[in-house]
């Protein structure tokens, strides 16, 4: 038996027998949702529908991951046998609380797991934040990555200084973006009109701004390496800010110890690396707080006025940010606000408070249990916090909390996704996994025009028009 006709087996004993077979809706197909699915395939025979917004799959890993972090999109060969499973179905393209509703999933469903992420940017509610070029980090990456939302948008890069806020592993992608000699980008998936405009970039100089010190810094030694590493780029500590540093490090546990002692040779190299007209400048900046954005009569941003601060309390962990009376500005004509993300409530019956699903453990807390379990897994559930691999733990500990319920649960009675597949077809043009796999095969074409991995197709009217078309790859020969 072919695989096709094993999965249109599948489907036939679906519609027929559902009654037997747990059915279980994961939506959001990104890394917490694929994630789940993995773990629950391996781990309970259940039927798996994989609803996702967007007409293709994985979430942040072909949208958040940096185009020059390759490896890190590795994990997408292994969400493809997940889809690829007969009990998985994928549909692309449907949104929660606008062409499907929580309840008609809760009715037809054993279990629903929400894990649609983090999409909105936190703002910092400060003077002129509205400011021209004032931009959030996540808009950019979304920019440069191809998310359709973000296709449109308006950055000028003509300044010669500009500042991100923040001093995460996403702050240190987006400084890394804009430092890159433009060649290297090129070999990359990044965006073709993400490419033409960082070719004409005037930028030379890029602060790194943080409101606390070295030694609570949030990106990784992985990521600083690299932002160390570049071609033509000199990295500028300021030496007062690492006074009592080198003391503190003998009480520090070893990843932490590891990156200040890299923080502090990369300081204490500053005076031997060798400048010519074509080296940018990356100033990370410590102890400082936005305080407002300073603007001009075109409402164009021409710098930021900052709070000086201070730490107070005994261990380095634990020390509060206290701000002082002294000011200090940064002049740029380009910022970044790169201080996380936060999730919105899709559907007016998500228990939702303070950016995030109402949970114990993955078990979502409400009053309509009746109606069928609801989980939650990801970053709606835990905040934006941690690495894919944190992402994963999650998800799995959540899918063995499904799993353990649903082996509990004497009856299945749910019917899944074919139940209303028709009423959501009158309201969206749904596509499936073979419909991505049009998408993706035209795109890695696309990409090997150019000479790169792929050119994403920033459209979701095209990747739909892609998705119901009959294209067919023209092998090379050549």
């Amino acid at each position: 038996m072919t695989f096709g006709s094993l999965k249109t087996l599948n489907r036939f004993y679906s519609a027929t027998s559902y009654t037997k077979i747990p059915r279980v809706c994961i939506v959001g197909a990104g890394p917490a949702g694929f994630y789940a699915a993995m773990h629950l395939t391996k781990n309970i025979q259940c039927k798996i529908d994989l609803i996702e917004k967007l007409p293709v799959p994985f979430g942040l890993i072909r949208y958040g991951v940096a185009p020059d972090h390759p490896e890190v999109k590795n994990v997408i060969n292994q969400f493809t046998k997940v889809a690829q499973r007969p009990e998985v179905n994928f549909y692309g393209n449907v949104t929660l609380g606008k062409d499907i509703t929580l309840n008609q999933l809760r009715q037809h469903y054993d279990a629903v797991l929400l894990t649609y992420g983090a999409e909105k940017d936190k703002t910092l509610g400060i003077e002129n934040e509205n400011a021209k070029n004032v931009i959030g980090a996540r808009h950019f990456v979304g920019w440069y990555n191809g998310l359709p939302s973000n296709k449109d948008l308006e950055i000028d890069l003509s300044c010669d200084m500009a500042a991100i806020l923040g001093q995460g592993n996403v702050a240190l992608d987006v400084a890394r973006i804009l430092l890159s000699p433009i060649d290297e980008l090129r070999k990359t998936d990044i965006t073709e009109h993400a490419l033409n405009i960082l070719a004409g970039s005037k930028i030379k100089q890029l602060y790194l701004i943080g409101r606390r010190g070295p030694l609570q810094v949030a990106f990784t030694i992985k990521e600083l390496r690299e932002q160390l590493k570049l071609r033509d780029c000199k990295t500028v500590w300021r030496p007062e800010d690492f006074q009592n540093v080198i003391n503190e490090l003998p009480n520090l546990p070893r990843p932490r110890k590891r990156i200040t002692e890299l923080m502090l040779k990369s300081l204490n190299e500053n005076e031997t690396c060798s400048i010519s007209n074509n080296t940018k400048m990356f100033k990370p900046i410590f102890f400082r707080s936005p305080k407002k954005f300073l603007i001009n009569d075109k409402n164009n941003v021409t710098g930021i006025e900052l709070i000086c601060n201070k730490l107070e309390g005994e261990n380095w962990e634990s020390q509060k940010c206290i701000p002082t009376d002294e000011i200090e500005v940064v002049n740029c004509g380009l910022v970044f606000r790169s201080i996380g993300y936060k999730s919105i409530k899709a559907d007016e019956d998500v228990p939702f408070s303070n950016g995030l699903v109402l949970n114990e453990r993955g078990c979502v807390i409400d009053e309509a249990n009746e109606l069928g379990k609801l989980y939650v897994a990801g970053w709606l559930g835990t905040g934006p916090v941690g690495v894919i691999l944190h992402t994963m733990g999650n998800a799995f500990q959540v899918a063995k909390t499904i799993c353990d319920d649903l082996k509990n649960k004497a009856d299945y009675s749910k019917s899944g996704f074919a139940e209303f597949k028709d009423i959501v077809k009158d309201k969206t043009d749904i596509v499936d996994w073979e419909g991505w796999q049009k998408i993706d095969k035209f795109e890695i074409e696309e990409g090997k025009k150019r000479g790169k991995p792929r050119e994403k197709i920033c459209s979701v009217e095209k990747m739909i028009e892609i998705a119901k078309s009959e294209f067919k790859i023209v092998k090379d020969n050549s």
